[in-house]
């Protein structure tokens, strides 16, 4: 007999395609009430389950006690268990990357290779309906297009995602009404990071207005992944039409464009990609009926308006002209993307902060000379945060799957030589906040 859950689930499958009847998947099992309501569900549903179960060892003796909870269950359901152990920590350091990258990179490495060596078709993450809507508020917290406002998709290639019908509570409900226990990571109670921030504090603070609100959100991310790909597929054969290569780019037919419904979202599709923020694309698509000659700049493109085109072009290295910024609390400089870099001090204790457009210095390491914004260069190199060997920039770049469109807009912080900062990415061991720092530095870059 199916119940209600269970049978909410097997229509939310069927309905989106996700898998066949009697189907071999994998399973992400931490033991967490998510990952053991999948395994459950998708084991009274009938599917053929392989659980994976990755102990990334950062927990001390949480670690332990997850890996032997999964062990416990797996045998008790008959469900073959494969444990993947880590050391996170080596990783992160060796590669440059954070410890969640690190931790991401390694588990669906793993994920992908065992589904391979099993014969399974798909790989079931237990992201549940709250995960969807909080990825749907962090996107719009930091500003985003369309696309990151459709919520976390059912299947991304080979990874589907069954849960996304339910939410936290329901699962929660259900595994008490089976008598299934699970077991609780204490960092999903900490509010070090935005998401968390978002579930613990910024969602019942939205209850309080409409008690439904995650439901509403959920509902409406669902209207627009739909819409997206009516939208999507008009942006294309637009491109096609306004869209032509030229000898050193591209160029934009401005007649044509500006009898678009809307110009500012065609600009923002074919422009961002090519480092330009939201607000310079305005200032690209209020240009469309001045007088020629305007340039507008991003770290590795350029624009110049003609009378009937904007002429779109990628700059040479030598091209994008250096900024240098004094050391002087208070100072800004506007960035090529329109964005400003601004420096500011606060005492020893002050919380760092984990924004990425945030960059928080030892200041007793910055009396003398000035700060040098440009793009990274072929030979320049850093020692990431973390590490104590000196790192490539374009080989840190590589190992955190910077793609290389993306790669050629990354700019560099330099003091005297020395690359402080790959901006919006990791800051230079050497300048890090320590026990002995009196003060801090901070950059932050911003919208204007």
């Amino acid at each position: 007999m199916i119940d209600g859950f269970s049978n909410k689930i097997s229509e939310f499958i069927s309905s989106n395609a996700l898998l066949e009847d009697g189907a071999h998947v994998i399973v992400g099992l931490s033991g967490g009430a998510d990952s053991t309501a999948l395994l459950m569900v998708l084991l009274r549903l009938g599917y053929k389950c392989t659980a994976v179960h990755c102990n990334f060892h950062l927990r001390g003796t949480e670690s332990d006690r997850d890996q032997q909870f999964v062990t416990d269950l797996c045998q008790k359901q008959g469900v073959q268990l494969i444990v993947c152990s880590y050391d996170t920590q080596s990783y992160a350091r060796q590669k440059g990357i954070s410890i969640e990258m690190a931790a991401r990179e390694l588990r669906y490495a793993d994920f992908d290779r065992i589904m391979k060596d099993t014969g399974a078709c798909a790989i079931c993450i237990a992201h549940h309906r709250d995960d969807s809507v909080e990825t749907v508020l962090l996107n719009l917290i930091r500003g985003t297009g369309i696309k990151g406002l459709t919520g976390i998709k059912p299947r991304n290639g080979n990874i589907i995602r069954p849960l996304l019908c339910v939410s936290r509570q329901e699962i929660e409900d259900w595994l008490l009404k089976e008598g299934q226990p699970y077991i609780t990571d204490s960092t999903n109670l900490e509010t070090d990071y935005t998401r968390n921030k978002i579930r613990l504090q910024l969602l019942p603070l939205m209850r309080t207005i409409n008690p439904d609100a995650d439901n509403a959100i959920a509902t409406t991310a669902a209207h627009l992944q739909e819409s997206y790909s009516i939208y999507r597929d008009a942006i294309d054969k637009a491109a096609n039409s306004i869209i032509r290569k030229s000898d050193d780019g591209f160029t934009i037919d401005i007649p044509q464009l500006v009898k678009l419904p809307s110009a500012s979202a065609f600009l923002f599709e074919v422009l961002s990609p090519l480092g330009f923020n939201s607000t310079r694309i305005m200032d690209v698509a209020a240009s469309a009926h001045t007088q020629p000659g305007l340039i507008f700049r991003s770290a590795t493109h350029e624009i110049i308006k003609g009378r009937d085109e904007f002429c779109i072009r990628e700059l040479t290295s030598g091209e994008f002209e250096p900024i240098v910024m004094n050391i002087q609390p208070g100072g800004s400089v506007i960035l090529p993307d329109g964005r400003t870099l601004s420096i500011s001090t606060a005492p020893a204790g002050t919380p760092i902060s984990k924004d990425p457009d945030i960059a928080t210095f030892d200041a007793s390491l910055f009396k003398e000379g000035s700060l040098t914004i440009r793009p990274w260069a072929a030979g320049d190199s850093f020692i990431p945060f973390g590490m104590k060997g000196r790192k490539l920039v374009s080989d840190f770049l590589t190992d955190i799957k910077i793609s290389p469109a993306e790669r050629k807009n990354r700019l560099v912080v330099s003091f005297n030589k020395d690359i402080i900062w790959v901006m919006g990415l990791r800051s230079d061991n050497r300048y890090r906040v320590n026990e002995q720092t009196a003060n801090q530095l901070i950059l932050t870059v911003s919208e204007k």
